[in-house]
């Protein structure tokens, strides 16, 4: 069902979304994927945007490395089913693929703010007149942590050096760059809004960042296996993102960066680590750097978490082009803001990003932000969650509901909305 025929059904009763969502959940070509994951018992799970859900495949696959380290001992770093020494390369080109990266650009490493610490090093290159790193309204507190620490280690004001959009969305970042013209250093904001669920257009901030002189960097937190992704295309100078939102590798899961390759090579600051190195087990005093995204890593991977990921990357594979994916998650979203009108009038609520309708679907993830006339998000996320109905609720008052094309059912986005519009109802003591 197209995106039209979706928006054809505003105005109908609930039941009549919730047939047309039976019918496309018949005619899904994805929706064996489903099978692949972990459900906790009696649960509609719309929470991928914060923790993805487990792999059948994972436990098998941690328990087949904890077997070949009982078997081995220190001889699985270079025998056994997945040697350990080169085990980070197994994930590289199937992430590369879920990011639109070249495998060169890619290395799976550390956690998210760690990699966005030592990117910095790299890519904030602050000189006399050109100092000033831009990040978005309301960024994410770790991003803001990170670049507010790193401006100050340089011996920097970050009061001085750090500039925050006014407002969240590509014009608003656009209009911002343009203020700071050539002023402007490095512009380091989320691919996809945590709390809004706002998706930027990535090309059209690199192409303004470059024009200016300046650099770009993007943390894809809520970004990466939720939206189309096009980095080395983009021109996108580095990017960061976890494991284990929509790429469910478990809780504090493995994260992974992007460096474009015209900067493979070239000369710049960059901390070192031995697994960085091409001689690591040579033991050498040089630092040899690896080639491309994987002169920046630091230490040995840990095993346990990489085939974790692995076990979510091979559903990925398993999804013949990338692009049906992103459809459906569109689809699941845009069903469930036309179930919610259906349900709920809407002066009780407000969607935080943008109305389809009116918009440019890509201008949004697979995630809806809303928030409410009265201040309920907490309650009724309380409420929803003794239901088996699970999203999560964020300051301020902002209830985040993601339903995820892996495993999200496109009935059960209708059977939320009526779930959701009755406990408003109770918790208000309003009529709907």
């Amino acid at each position: 069902m197209s995106d039209r025929a979706i928006l054809a059904l505003r105005g109908k009763p609930l039941s009549a979304l919730a047939e047309a969502a039976r019918a496309l959940d018949a005619q899904d070509p994805l929706r064996h994927l489903a099978d692949d994951f972990l459900v906790p018992p009696g649960q509609v799970y719309l929470c991928g945007n914060s923790l993805g859900l487990q792999p059948k495949a994972t436990r098998a696959k941690i328990n087949a490395e904890l077997d070949t380290w009982a078997r081995m001992g220190v001889a699985g770093h270079f025998s056994g089913l997945n040697p350990w020494a080169d085990i980070d390369s197994t994930c590289v080109a199937s992430m590369a693929r879920v990011v639109g990266a070249q495998p060169s650009e890619v290395g799976v490493m550390n956690s998210l703010t760690v990699n966005l610490h030592l990117l910095l090093v790299s890519f904030y290159r602050p000189i006399e007149h050109r100092r000033v790193l831009l990040i978005e309204k309301d960024a994410f507190p770790s991003d803001r942590f990170a670049v507010e620490s790193h401006v100050a280690s340089r011996g920097l004001d970050p009061a001085q050096c750090i500039r925050v959009a006014r407002d969240v969305g590509t014009e608003a970042m656009l209009e911002e760059m343009r203020e700071l013209g050539d002023a402007l250093a490095l512009v380091m904001v989320g691919g996809v809004h945590y709390l809004t669920g706002v998706a930027l257009n990535i090309a059209a901030l690199t192409v303004q960042a470059h024009a200016q002189g300046a650099l770009v960097g993007f943390d894809l937190a809520h970004a990466a296996g939720n939206v189309r992704l096009r980095l080395h295309d983009d021109g996108v100078d580095f990017a960061v993102w976890c494991g284990y939102k929509y790429l469910n590798a478990g809780p504090g899961g493995l994260a992974s960066v992007f460096v474009h390759d015209r900067h493979h090579g070239q000369p710049m600051a960059r901390f070192h680590g031995w697994w960085g190195s091409r001689t690591r087990f040579k033991m050498t005093l040089g630092f040899d750097a690896e080639q491309g995204a994987k002169a920046w890593q630091l230490s040995n991977p840990p095993v346990f978490q990489m085939v974790a990921l692995r076990a979510s990357l091979d559903v990925f594979d398993r999804v013949p082009d990338l692009a049906a994916l992103f459809a459906k998650s569109r689809a699941l979203t845009l069903l469930l803001e036309v179930a919610l009108e259906c349900a709920m009038p809407r002066g009780c609520y407000e969607v935080l990003n943008p109305v389809v309708a009116t918009s440019r679907p890509t201008l949004r993830g697979a995630q809806l932000s809303l928030r409410f006339a009265q201040p309920v998000a907490k309650a009724v996320n309380d409420r929803l969650a003794r239901r088996g109905f699970v999203c999560d609720e964020r300051d301020p008052d902002v209830l985040r509901v993601s339903p995820v094309p892996l495993y999200s059912s496109y009935a059960q986005v209708v059977q939320f909305a009526g779930v959701l519009a009755e406990e408003i109802a109770a918790l208000t003591g309003s009529r709907l």
